[in-house]
């Protein structure tokens, strides 16, 4: 069986389709890969896929301000040029963006079936299941997700247990001899600590004189000799370290592809970084690691996919913020956890220690959880905290939910949320269950008499349905969910009716456990 496997987006994320590749090649599939042309380097890091397949989108986007007539020429040529190699039988496309489900779309044969994100006869939006969907809505509320983007994919994908790991494939002599020649005649004591000093917006970048301070203390304590890592735009970044280091570094900023820099980071006994795509490269090639996560950025959905890996966040309650937010504590975040508490967790990853008292910081480390999930355990005490508690009552009863198995039962873990959010979530849910018991009793009334006023009053329960759920920041991807799915059967009652029930039985679950 051939299966091609489509994700559109950017090194981190093309990083983690890994687990997803590895589920499918464990049932005897042969794999396909559909990336982004500018990221085809990285694929030669994915273990398992027998066929890459470049896909040029900067190059057809350019193309249909020429002449939209030959940038559609290009797009059926590859089309024809992917289904003449490869004739999947089975496209799981990752990437929710309309472009992608149109690509997926065009390349699913009449004989073959799609998985994940597509779109219909008609050119609306159709996923293929409750994961999909929640993988869409977590993509723009990544605050509100208690799952790892990779189990994400993996249930998007439909693998169920499968592919529960990121181990990638080795850089190669190549890569690793150009490692070597960068570090040629710099190595420390006790070898390389590698520096990712980058983010994907400045305020999820943590301060480089931090890094600096950090440095330091692994060079004098541990001799540990800093690489720093990044591309050549972030060259800056590495000028202001050297402005500020007193001590032997090696600069690589700009310096290598993405072969190579995986290279450089096996020849590291730990890599200090942002929440970035190499982290997620020194997850899947075993290099310890600790990420900082600032702003935006939460290790519950985007942290390293991997177990024995440590991640840091600002102990405030605003962390993490929502997308498009200004921020109105002048960023305090990107100075809440200090370079001593950075150190203490570097040099417990490279010594097997653990770090000791912090304050600032909440630090996790990562974990496989019994069902299969990544999750975090505490090592800062905040495992008791309302915002892990919440978390963790969610993955019980939302996996159960998306997979369509009965309810989880009670977990034992909405007793031990303060009383503040317990009433706060048992009101806001019981208004939506309750809202949900009259919209079905309107349906099943409308069904018999499908009057306008009795459509109008259907209609209007529907929308406060959403409306009650939103205004609870907790149970805004509920809200998201509800309105997603039940926008998907708005033609048909019968299967209106039957979503509501369902979510009336995950509402009801969250309530018992919160009883």
């Amino acid at each position: 069986m051939n299966v091609l496997i489509i994700n559109l987006t950017r090194f981190g994320d093309l990083i983690q389709t890994q687990p997803v590749i590895t589920g499918f090649k464990e049932r005897g599939c042969r794999v396909g890969l559909v990336c982004l042309a500018n990221f085809v380097s990285a694929a030669t890091l994915l273990r398992d896929v027998d066929r890459v397949f470049a896909f040029p989108g900067a190059g057809l986007l350019s193309g249909l301000d020429r002449d939209w007539r030959l940038a559609v020429r290009d797009l059926d040529g590859f089309r024809r040029g992917v289904l003449d190699a490869f004739a999947p039988d089975e496209i799981v496309n990752l990437t929710p963006s309309v472009a992608s489900r149109l690509l997926a779309y065009g390349l699913t044969p009449e004989s073959g079936r799609t998985t994940g994100f597509t779109v219909d006869e008609l050119g609306f939006n159709a996923d293929t299941s409750s994961w999909a969907a929640f993988l869409q809505m977590a993509g723009a509320n990544r605050g509100a997700s208690p799952f790892n983007v990779c189990d994400l994919f993996r249930r998007a994908a439909g693998l169920g247990h499968g592919g529960n790991g990121l181990i990638l494939a080795d850089p190669g002599d190549e890569a690793l001899g150009r490692a070597d020649e960068l570090l040629a005649g710099h190595a420390g004591a006790e070898g390389f600590v590698a520096l990712q000093l980058g983010a994907s917006e400045e305020r999820r970048r943590w301060p480089v004189e931090y890094f600096i301070a950090t440095a330091r203390m692994l060079f004098e304590c541990d001799g540990l000799v800093p690489v720093l890592l990044g591309t050549e735009g972030e060259t800056g970044l590495g000028a202001r370290f050297a402005e500020g280091a007193d001590f032997p570094f090696i600069d690589c900023m700009g310096k290598t592809s993405l072969t190579e820099l995986a290279g450089v980071l096996v020849r590291c006994r730990a890599l200090l970084t942002n929440d970035t795509g190499t982290m997620h490269l020194a997850a899947g090639l075993g290099v310890p690691l600790c990420a900082v996560f600032l702003a935006t950025a939460q290790p519950w959905d985007t942290g390293p996919y991997r177990a024995g890996n440590i991640c840091l966040e600002p102990d405030m309650d605003c962390h993490p913020c929502g997308f498009g937010k200004s921020c109105p504590h002048g960023e305090a975040c990107r100075r809440s956890v200090t370079p001593e508490t950075m150190y203490a967790c570097v040099h417990a990853q490279i010594s097997g220690g653990e770090p000791g008292p912090v304050t600032g910081a909440r630090i996790w480390r990562t974990r496989t959880g019994e069902d299969g999930l990544m999750e975090l355990e505490s090592l800062s005490g905040h495992d008791g905290t309302d915002r892990a508690l919440w978390i963790g009552l969610q993955r019980a009863h939302f996996s159960a939910f998306l997979d369509g198995r009965p309810d989880a039962g009670r977990t034992g873990l909405g007793a031990r949320l303060s009383p503040a959010m317990r009433q706060e979530l048992f009101k806001t849910l019981t208004s939506a269950r309750d809202m949900l018991f009259l919209l079905s009793q309107q349906g099943a009334l409308l069904r018999v008499n499908p009057r306008p006023q009795a459509k109008a009053k259907f209609l209007a329960s529907w929308q406060r349905v959403q409306n009650i759920l939103s205004s609870n920041n907790s149970l805004n991807i509920l809200a998201l969910l509800w309105m997603f799915e039940s926008q998907r059967q708005g033609d048909h009652l019968a299967s209106l009716l039957a979503v509501a029930e369902r979510h009336s039985g995950l509402l009801g679950g969250l309530l018992a456990d919160l009883d």
